[in-house]
């Protein structure tokens, strides 16, 4: 048995009593096998005759979207949960891409052969909740127990090229090792372009899955490697060649650095989706730049303005995968200032620079990425129990209030209206200066912005 919410019991009866089986399938079943738990439930309906008749039964439920209706899914909403329900079907490929398939359903279909259409034995677990009994004609719940990642038909798998990355943050997410035949499968789908059928929307989406859910997103990068996939991502699959100076990266390569860095980061997550994944590509992107400005200087290896370089390279990859600019334009000054908390705490910085900080990126957050950058590594000693540059400057931001944004201007616009000034162009020139003396911390209070604009004023 497997523990379904209590407030379902009453639809699975009505479905029942009208002579339809539910059969629960894919994730919530696998999920809850491993103890985990969703609002999310797909129900396979076997028995119906018409979407209509399946419609009437369902409304007194709750809210029904008919977005899927044409493919024969029924989405309801049902006291907070959020269930899909679907005739059994069967699907062939008729064009290009993940979405270029026919789908055909039929009310008859025995579970066995609906199964075969799924991608992985874990996904192709079914739960009847009228016998209290499992439906596992692949084999899934013996997967699931080994920890091994299957694909349920390699015919069927090949058609379409998401099953790709889903099978690389289905392994990290759920610490699963790739079967031997899945793992070439996937290598000979990348070696023949199957990655580029794939809209850049669904490809991030299975990337946000990575890096938000799986408690070891590198579990998954490293499996995209062994399948060939990180030059799809280029310039990624440089990192590995790209060596480090063995005394502050004695675990050599960039790229282990980086796997390093992005398991730091998924120990960091927060409570905010966005800011996760903002955080999570600043980790995944943060040496992005070292394969191209590595150099071997009296001895010593070392990747000079790697930061700086690395904001341009960033910005093409990630325009490569998603349109949301406001995440790429968050993610790009992490890159670029990954390296400042540390250099700021040895040189002993003033609050003036701590402020000017403020203003190019948020330093709570790019706290959270210097940790990890500093943690994601092996060290030739014993591992440091604090990040001592990071506690200084979170300490120092707090106090100047700088923490999550940058100062407020003391000196408004307001403020020169009541000297009398017309709004013109010199508005901005002088609310600009103003701004850079206070950065300056020329003026701290109202009071001091005022008698600094009276004497510039005077000045003339």
């Amino acid at each position: 048995m497997i523990p379904l919410p209590p407030d379902i019991q009453p639809l699975i009866e009505s479905l029942d009593h009208h002579h339809i089986t539910p059969v629960l399938v894919g994730g919530y079943v696998r999920d809850a096998l491993i103890g985990h738990s969703t609002a999310d439930i797909d129900i396979e309906l076997y028995g119906v005759t018409s979407l209509e008749k399946l419609e009437s039964i369902l409304k007194p439920f709750g809210k029904l979207n008919a977005v899927g209706k044409s493919f024969g899914v029924l989405k309801l909403a049902y006291k907070g949960l959020s269930i899909d329900f679907s005739p059994p079907r069967i699907e062939s490929k008729q064009g290009f891409g993940h979405k270029g398939f026919e789908v055909k359903w039929f009310s008859e279909l025995d579970f066995a052969t609906a199964a075969a259409r799924r991608d992985f034995t874990i996904n192709a677990i079914g739960y009847n909740p009228l016998t209290k009994t499992f439906l596992d004609p692949v084999g899934g719940r013996e997967d699931l127990k080994n920890r091994r990642l299957a694909y349920v038909d390699p015919k069927t798998f090949v058609e379409d090229p998401l099953r790709v990355l889903r099978a690389v943050q289905f392994a990290a997410r759920f610490d699963l090792q790739c079967d031997d035949n899945l793992l070439h499968l996937c290598r000979d789908m990348i070696a023949k372009g199957a990655l580029n059928e794939l809209p850049k929307e669904r490809i991030f989406e299975e990337l946000k899955k990575l890096l938000l859910l799986a408690p070891k997103p590198s579990i998954g990068l490293s499996l995209l490697k062994k399948m060939g996939g990180l030059t799809f991502f280029t310039p990624l699959e440089k990192l590995e060649f790209t060596k480090q100076d063995p005394f502050s990266h004695p675990e050599g390569d960039v790229w282990t650095h980086t796997l390093m860095c992005v398991d730091e980061m998924a120990n960091m997550r927060t409570s905010d989706p966005k800011r996760n994944i903002t955080l999570m590509l600043a980790a995944l992107l943060h040496d992005i730049a070292k394969p191209v400005t590595t150099v071997i200087f009296d001895g010593v290896l070392n990747a000079p303005s790697h930061a700086e370089k690395g904001v341009e390279t960033a910005r093409i990859w990630l325009s490569r995968i998603t349109e949301e600019k406001s995440l790429i334009e968050a993610v790009l000054p992490l890159i670029r200032h990954h390296g400042t908390p540390r250099k700021l705490y040895r040189c002993h910085a003033e609050d003036r620079d701590i402020l000017r900080l403020s203003t190019q990126v948020c330093i709570e957050d790019l706290i959270l990425l210097a940790q990890a950058d500093f943690f994601g590594r092996t060290f030739l000693t014993k591992i440091p129990h604090r990040f001592e540059a990071g506690e200084w400057l979170y300490e120092r931001a707090d106090a100047l209030g700088v923490l999550r944004s940058p100062p407020k201007p003391l000196l408004m616009g307001r403020d020169l209206i009541a000297h009398k000034m017309t709004p013109s162009e010199e508005f901005k020139s002088i609310l600009d200066a103003a701004y850079e003396a206070q950065l300056n911390l020329e003026f701290t209070t109202r009071q001091q912005a005022q008698e600094w604009l009276k004497f510039c004023l005077e000045r003339g």
